[in-house]
């Protein structure tokens, strides 16, 4: 696949290694031979199981002396500066070639049939629910997700063969601009990113010169019922009639219009134009209804390319709606964590007040009378101070708030304008029972006194504090144990 076999038998390093894509780089990397080690900070996080169960070995600290001699490769997380960080100087400086995670994630799409899943929300979900399908249905394609999988056995990548790739792409800093896409999926576009773009215009130029470097007779699937993604498709049919554009959701027309979304305890029921059967969906949310719609659209295109030429059809299809209805969806993705005196505690990486709506609004209606304690720890101080009065309505949504500082990025710094102390009093002007409790290692014994039988306990947001919740359901077995 692409250039990745020159690294067959080779040493390749990885700076970042236990970051969501660089784990599942890996994965790919270690599939076809090569000798990878990694190195990385000793913060816990859970790609540590991934890369265990792969025996990879992580240099838990960075140094130029990490680097191995007859080291053929690095590839780095975006997360470091090239130019400051030890390792990825000392490699330019010994003549090793340096490569970022996505210009990895390109090599890989370059010179095979190659699938991108693009969107501001949801991207991580579909692309996984498609290599969850391509497992199911034997097709000979790799998958690549940002996220571990439990369908994967919990890892970030499922490797079925050489024939194709299909892989979730990022558009921050462009970074989607590296692959090599035959067809793309775009799930939403909206402002987001906004340390890197200037505005929701820049960022819409950014998905179009993706689009453009799709080639004759590629593929475009978009949301029709993100207005985004809408305008996206309109515009590349006026300027590239060369492409195919399918469309899915409520708003499309044709064999991808959602009919119907409906909630019964503990699915999503979803009916679609083009196929007589129920689709049943074991995850919470319209969101992910639109989701395994836009997995259906994007995966009947990829299996006639790949020679299944009736498609979504007949046993082909059996086995589609059979492999939905037991998706365990992600890691960080609605995911349950276990139950305790009646406390179900959850998680979910949503970090943008779109997806924190989405998840609140269908956790409601997926478990109608539990009061919801949500945990949010916020994502860098740009997107914090940019869209500081969304967060606040979106957190509304929940009967009782906890806030901690904000979990800062490595691509920024402090600039003291804006702290989680700051949304924690915007959310107060609106929201009764807001606590704020600077780190969240400090606020377990809160939390266990807050909740009570009956209630769901979510921990929200790209920070750390999903370790919170853990915590929270480890000391209610023990008082449950306690207690018998």
């Amino acid at each position: 696949m692409g250039d990745m076999t020159l690294f067959a038998g080779a040493r390749v390093h990885l700076t970042g290694i236990k970051g969501s894509g660089m784990v599942a780089l890996a994965q790919v990397l270690a599939s076809r031979g090569a000798d990878v080690v990694g190195t990385d900070t000793a913060e816990r996080f859970y790609t540590d199981l991934i890369l265990r169960d792969l025996n990879i070995p992580v240099i838990e600290h960075f140094s130029a002396s990490n680097l191995r001699a007859g080291t053929k490769a690095l590839f780095y997380s975006a997360a470091y500066d090239p130019d400051q960080h030890p390792e990825i100087r000392a490699a330019r400086e010994s003549g090793i070639p340096v490569y970022t995670y996505t210009e990895g994630l390109g090599m890989l799409s370059d010179g095979t049939d190659a699938t991108a899943v693009a969107g501001v929300h949801g991207k991580s979900t579909t692309t996984a629910l498609l290599g969850t399908l391509v497992r199911a249905l034997n097709l000979p394609l790799t998958t690549i997700v940002g996220s571990s999988v439990p369908d994967f056995g919990r890892r970030a990548a499922h490797v079925g063969g050489n024939r194709g790739l299909v892989a979730e792409t990022c558009e921050y800093r462009r970074h989607f601009l590296d692959f090599h896409p035959d067809r793309i999926l775009v799930t939403s576009i909206e402002a987001d990113h906004l340390d890197y773009y200037s505005d929701y215009a820049d960022i819409a130029r950014a998905f179009r010169e993706f689009v453009d470097r799709l080639p004759d007779g590629g593929s475009l699937i978009v949301c029709a019922d993100d207005a985004g993604a809408a305008a996206l498709g309109e515009r590349v049919e006026k300027e590239r009639p060369d492409l195919r554009v399918v469309r899915y959701g409520r708003k499309a027309s044709g064999r991808f219009q959602v009919t119907g979304i409906s909630t019964e305890p503990g699915a999503t029921v979803l009916r679609v134009a083009g196929f007589d059967t129920n689709i049943r969906i074991p995850v919470p949310g319209m969101h992910n209804a639109l989701n395994v719609t836009g997995a259906l659209a994007l995966l009947e295109d990829m299996l006639i390319a790949h020679g299944v030429d009736d498609g979504l059809s007949g046993r082909t299809w059996q086995t589609v709606v059979s492999a939905i209805a037991g998706f365990q969806g992600l890691a960080r993705r609605s995911e349950r964590i276990g139950e305790a005196s009646g406390v179900l505690v959850m998680d979910d990486y949503a970090h943008h007040p779109t997806a924190i709506r989405a998840e609140i609004d269908a956790l409601r209606s997926f478990y109608p009378g539990r009061r919801l304690v949500v945990d949010f720890m916020s994502h860098t101080y740009s997107r914090t101070a940019a869209l500081l009065t969304q967060f606040a309505e979106a957190l509304a949504g929940a009967d009782a708030v906890i806030l901690h500082r904000i979990y800062a990025s490595a691509r920024e710094t402090f600039s003291g304008k804006v702290s989680g102390e700051t949304l924690a009093q915007a959310l107060r002007e609106i929201h009764p029972d807001v606590t704020y409790i600077e780190e969240h290692t400090d606020a377990l014994d809160h939390v266990a006194g807050l909740v009570r039988e009956g209630d769901l306990f979510l921990t929200l947001g790209a920070g750390d504090n999903w370790q919170l919740g853990r915590r929270l359901l480890a000391r209610l077995e023990q008082e449950a144990s306690d207690r018998s």
